[in-house]
């Protein structure tokens, strides 16, 4: 009895590491979703898959998902380093009513790059979505051609970033506008290391809190970017914790917004250089020690930026 008990347990785990290994090999480096796609499929090219949620877990970690026409295919959470790439079609879509379209949470210690790449998607929340993408792990985010909106529920960000570790986020040539909150919030909930984000080429209008907005100890720099008739501020920057945030803004147009530039408390600042401020009802607002600070080849209405950091119309 206990040699046929033996033979049974060893069969057990025969068949198990056959089937990590099976699990293992099927996972491919790059797959394929299709409107008229199914998620039983393999994901292949000629069998793709149906949607980003089916094909994440047929895609190798750092491979990429690629979509063959421009439909609609759903909502996913990425918790290993991917690509995520409508460009094929011009863009792939994500209808996100009620909840996040893209979440990214990374922790795999295994995981070396800790990486994801969203380029040509376009989430729209249906006016009750959560938040475009959201980002609680991974140390590099990059967020390329890409379209947001929609994103009306709590919080409503276009972008969301709360991780509290070293980390990037590049925000390329993408549009983001009509949400119920911040274009793009990179606000860590606790620690005090640097998150670096670079925004370059892109749109953030018409949301209903800030263009941009960030946090304790966010390091950001905004080159060739439109802001503009955002119901709070173009650009926010708070620090609420030890250390500093700043703001970088250059080649910039920020303009019909509520509050140009709003440093809020003690150890924010904005520097402002190359960039043109129009029809703001405020053009900076200070609070506490915070800083707007211009580099003196601004222009406000026609006239010099002030470098002072007093309130402007």
């Amino acid at each position: 009895m206990n040699k046929l008990r033996f033979t049974f347990n060893a069969l057990a785990v025969v068949i198990f590491t056959l089937t990590v290994a099976s699990i293992s090999q099927a996972q491919a480096p790059r797959t394929w979703v299709s409107g008229v796609g199914d998620d039983v499929n393999p994901c292949s090219r000629t069998a793709p898959c149906k949607t980003f949620a089916g094909a994440i877990s047929k895609t190798a970690k750092d491979g990429e998902i690629d979509c063959l026409d421009p439909a609609g295919f759903g909502a996913v959470t990425i918790t290993k380093s991917i690509t995520i790439d409508g460009s094929p079609t011009v863009v792939g879509g994500i209808l996100n009513a009620t909840t996040n379209g893209i979440v990214i949470n990374i922790t795999d210690p295994a995981d070396v790059r800790k990486a994801a790449t969203i380029r040509a998607v376009s989430l729209n929340g249906q006016g009750s979505g959560l938040d475009g993408i959201k980002i609680f792990a991974a140390t590099k985010v990059l967020v390329e051609n890409c379209f947001i909106t929609g994103q009306n529920g709590a919080p409503g960000n276009g972008i969301e970033d709360v991780r509290t570790a070293l980390s990037l986020l590049e925000v390329n040539n993408t549009t983001i506008t009509n949400n119920n909150g911040n274009g793009i919030s990179v606000n860590p909930s606790s620690g005090s290391n640097a998150i670096n984000v670079h925004i370059n080429n892109s749109r953030m209008l018409t949301n209903g809190a800030s263009g941009v907005f960030f946090g304790s100890n966010v390091h950001a720099v905004i080159f060739n970017s439109v802001i503009t008739q955002n119901v709070t501020a173009g650009v926010f920057a708070q620090q609420t914790a030890g250390g500093t945030t700043d703001v970088n803004v250059d080649q910039c147009v920020v303009s019909a917004n509520v509050t140009g530039f709003q440093a809020n408390t003690a150890n924010s600042i904005i520097r402002v250089s190359n960039s043109t401020a129009l029809h703001n009802v405020n053009l900076t607002i200070i609070g506490g020690s915070g800083k707007v600070s211009s580099y003196g080849n601004n222009q406000a209405g026609g006239l010099p930026f002030p470098s002072t950091g007093t309130n402007k119309t």
